[in-house]
């Protein structure tokens, strides 16, 4: 299968006519030389016989990975070959399914390269990082590119009504030949030079965008070694943050720890600190991403005016449900209003209750607002914690999928990258072999921050060759010591949730085919099968199956359970802030014209302009600066951040489905999104899928309504 790695581009000039050499490429593809000697021993090169097909991470040396990927890149380059150089016709059998059985190995090398430069990276690895990925970017510009491939692609397109094509199959054509020309294929070949090169360039900056952030979040810590200073701490979070070996309580970067220590810390300079390391992580030094991200933003403006569109978002969201950058700006406003207006609120009651003391800033925030919420509804995180001990969530959530989907999901001894990973054994209501699920929860200084789910293995049944995927979820929770439980904040317990849902839509899918199984589809709706879930783990049936006290075995009272409801809205003013004001940003990164872009010197003169043209106020921070917003400058989400906002339409109608029908595990309503959602993939378009499921097109009313804001027409 062909991986597609590098961001895909549209054209909009025609096909040329003219006779096209057979190997002929627009992007200059690298010499590659491997000798056998290199490749001995290598376990890419060998057939795995491990459990489930995992790779035999304890053989695989940072060593093996740059020969078995030159080794990928030439079978590749075979496989392409057979197909351009064939003098057979092209049939949808010989050019559409041939591309998507190309480069196995090279796929097989990606994907544990990616995964473990992502979980378990050292210095090695990221040095081949940056020899990697433009090199693989290279490569796979050059099949996008190829005039001989793409005009066998086109000829079939072109016959598509008359090949008698099943809707797997038809769809598989549409979306092929939809990437080659959104690649740029149709592009004139100095137009396709140019995008080529642009293409390499912005696989290295977003590398050493993605590595400069990790080496600052790494960078800072604090350091706390006089018991004083933790004061207002959980034992369990001074438990999980104790380092033996420096003698002191360490806080690093990790979102999760930050947030609990930023909520429970008495201490206000401490508070400060953190919150100004966090904030301006990878804005100086040799760390500094400001110049980065203004080059990136820059390129893709250009590559974006070549493939004539006036900017890159117009670009990207051609083929998202928001269609416009307009259409997602306005709906983003509407919610920003709102919320900015409860955002003011909250600030001015936490300023009335620290009355003249000291004015109130943005790193007072998460304590003050803990206190607030202590005060109006009796609620202490440290009260909730006890009943949200992981292996209790991670089977709750296991037993929801179980209620909803009719699956089971066993543990299994199967050997990880790592000795904190869990593997589970997933079948379906018959017993059949759905996938293998990894799971990996804690934080580590070799692990990218944040939450995300991935696969080693995609799902395919190509020519009856069925193979079921193998799916990871990632957490960064603080690992408590030996033999302590992994108590939870709610909000990573619904984190969780939200990455399961990711998983089970890898898991669950039957599409035959990788490009367009399990998760797949627009950014601005792959979200929503993740933050569905996330409605199940605060309703009373669900706590019943997973909330027990860690010590007791006792379920969560009923009355802690009314007073989680009561406050689920708390603070929401500065949650919906902060999302929508990243959101904005990116969004106005990505709507400049290249002329526009080419005038952007200082990433942060931008940042503050753009934030406080929305009228964003001082006390909050963007949930992500121009620095370390990897989401939009070292991943997949560029001009696409709104999409957990615009999900989050779907995700709060598609939930009321179950509302209307009384039963938060209703057999009908969970067939239809088992069904239109979870097996589909991107086999028809989004919107049609959530028709299909839903039997209506979405509200934004509920997600109003979720979120405690008004629905009138004054909020639109």
């Amino acid at each position: 299968m062909i991986l597609v790695i590098t961001a895909a581009l549209a054209a909009c000039g025609s096909r040329e006519e003219a006779k096209v050499p057979d190997a002929a490429s627009a992007a200059a593809t690298d010499e590659i030389l491997v000798t056998v000697e290199e490749l001995e021993g290598n376990p890419f090169m060998e057939e795995w016989t491990t459990p489930y097909g995992v790779p035999p991470f304890a053989e695989i040396e940072d060593d093996d990975y740059l020969p078995a990927i030159k080794q990928g890149i030439l079978e590749l380059r075979a496989d392409i070959a057979a197909i351009t150089d064939n003098p057979e016709p092209p049939t949808f059998e010989n050019t559409i399914v041939a591309l998507e059985l190309a480069g196995d190995r090279l796929s097989r090398v990606s994907y544990v390269f990616g995964n473990i430069t992502s979980t378990d990276t050292n210095d090695t690895l990221r040095a081949l990082e940056t020899e990697v990925y433009p090199m693989l970017t290279r490569e796979y510009d050059a099949i996008t590119m190829n005039p001989a491939l793409f005009e066998r692609v086109q000829a079939i397109y072109e016959q598509r009504d008359n090949l008698n094509l099943d809707e797997q199959d038809a769809r598989l054509l549409e979306l092929r030949h939809r990437s080659f020309v959104r690649a740029g294929a149709a592009l004139a070949p100095e137009v396709k030079d140019k995008v080529a090169a642009i293409n390499s360039e912005l696989s290295s900056l977003t590398t050493q965008y993605a590595q400069n952030l990790l080496a600052a979040t790494k960078g800072f810590t604090l350091k706390l070694t006089d018991e004083a200073d933790t004061a207002g701490l959980s034992e369990d979070f001074k438990a999980a943050i104790w380092n033996e070996e420096a003698g002191a309580w360490i806080v690093g970067l990790n979102r999760s720890a930050y947030e609990t220590f930023m909520t429970q810390s008495d201490n206000r300079e401490l508070r400060k600190l953190l919150f100004d390391g966090y904030r301006l992580r990878a804005s100086s030094g040799d760390t500094d991403n400001g110049p980065i991200a203004i080059k990136v933003a820059q390129l893709r403006a250009k590559r974006a005016e070549l493939m004539g569109y006036e900017s890159h978002a117009a670009y990207e969201l051609e083929t998202r449900m928001a269609k416009t950058p307009e259409a997602a700006e306005e709906f983003l406003l509407r919610v920003w209003r709102p919320g900015l207006e409860q955002a003011k609120e909250e600030r001015a009651d936490m300023q009335a209750m620290i009355g003249d003391e000291f004015k109130f800033e943005g790193y007072d925030w998460w304590y003050y607002s803990e206190k607030l919420r202590k005060e109006r509804f009796d609620l202490d995180e440290n009260e909730t914690k006890p009943y949200f001990e992981l292996e209790n969530v991670r089977a709750g959530a296991y037993e929801m999928a179980n209620r909803l989907f009719g699956i089971t999901i066993e543990q299994v001894d199967v050997e990880g990258w790592n000795p904190v990973v869990n593997s589970y054994d997933v079948k379906d209501e018959d017993g059949n072999h759905l996938g293998l699920f990894m799971s990996d929860m804690y934080a580590r200084d070799s692990k990218r921050g944040g939450a995300w789910m991935n696969a080693y293995r995609p799902a395919s049944n190509i020519n009856g060759n069925r193979i079921r995927p193998i799916i990871v979820n990632n957490l960064n929770l603080p690992q408590p010591p030996p033999g302590e439980p992994t108590l939870m904040r709610f909000t990573d317990v619904t984190t969780l949730f939200h990455e399961f849902g990711h998983g089970l839509h890898g898991l669950l899918t039957q599409i035959d085919y990788p490009l367009f199984s399990g998760v797949d589809g627009p950014r601005d709706y792959t979200e929503f099968p993740a933050q569905i879930l996330e409605h199940w783990p605060s309703e009373p049936e669900m706590l019943e199956l997973y909330a027990f006290h860690y010590q007791t075995g006792e379920v969560i009272p009923v009355e802690l359970v009314e007073r989680l409801r009561e406050a689920a809205n708390h603070n929401q003013g500065f949650l919906t802030t902060e999302y929508v004001a990243a959101s904005l940003l990116d969004l106005r990164w990505h709507m400049l014209t290249y002329e526009e872009a080419m005038q952007v010197t200082d990433a942060r003169a931008f940042e503050k302009q753009v934030l406080e043209g929305y009228g964003l106020i001082p006390e909050i921070e963007p949930r992500y600066r121009s620095t370390y917003f990897s989401h939009i400058f070292a991943g997949g989400y560029s001009a696409g951040y709104y999409a957990y906002l615009w999900s989050e339409i779907l995700d709060a109608d598609g939930f009321e489905a179950f509302k209307q029908a009384e039963d938060i595990f209703d057999p009908e309503t969970a067939a239809r999104l088992k069904k239109w959602v979870y097996e589909a993939g991107g086999l028809r378009e989004a919107d049609e899928l959530y028709r299909n499921f839903r039997g209506q097109d979405p509200s934004i009313e509920p997600l109003l309504e979720g979120r405690g804001f008004a629905t009138g027409d004054d909020e639109t």
